[in-house]
């Protein structure tokens, strides 16, 4: 019997860190909305407003539709990601515990919410993303300051 061995090539480790700057470049982009939006409504004397809610974790995206498709996402991620949207507050951007857990550790600011019922999974304890303390880094290794972000001088 001829076997043929084809050697296995796994994807490196990657630091935590690594793991989820997708997340937080996500979240630094929902902080970067709000500061746009405001500059709109000053230059235009409006007054809009965002609701945003954040979510980590697997989708499944596909092309729907015969006559007019389109691409769309589904499954318990956004899900949640929608239902922290539609229960949040106002101006606010709202994420769930293990957003918070990650984000934090990115120099994210939080004010915690508390406990909220989101229908199909009980409570859930949410947090309010406020603001970023450091610098976003790129995968470069370049670093951007955006609006929301305090930088030492």
């Amino acid at each position: 019997m001829l076997q043929h061995c084809i050697p296995v090539i796994q994807k490196e480790e990657q630091s935590d860190r690594e793991r989820w700057q997708h997340l937080a470049d996500l979240a630094d982009f929902a902080l970067a909305m709000k500061v746009t939006l405001m500059n709109i409504n000053y230059q235009s004397f409006n007054n809009f407003m965002l609701r945003i809610g954040l979510n980590k974790g697997g989708v499944l995206a596909g092309v729907i539709g015969a006559r007019k498709p389109h691409y769309d996402i589904w499954g318990n991620t956004v899900n949640v990601a929608s239902r922290m949207e539609s229960t949040g507050v106002m101006g606010n951007i709202q994420v769930v515990e293990d957003c918070y857990n990650i984000l934090k550790e990115y120099g994210f600011r939080f004010v915690r919410r508390g406990p909220i019922f989101v229908k199909g999974k009980g409570e859930l304890l949410t947090y309010f993303l406020k603001g970023r303390d450091k610098q976003g880094s790129f995968i470069n290794g370049s670093s951007v300051t955006l609006p929301h972000q305090v930088v030492d001088s």
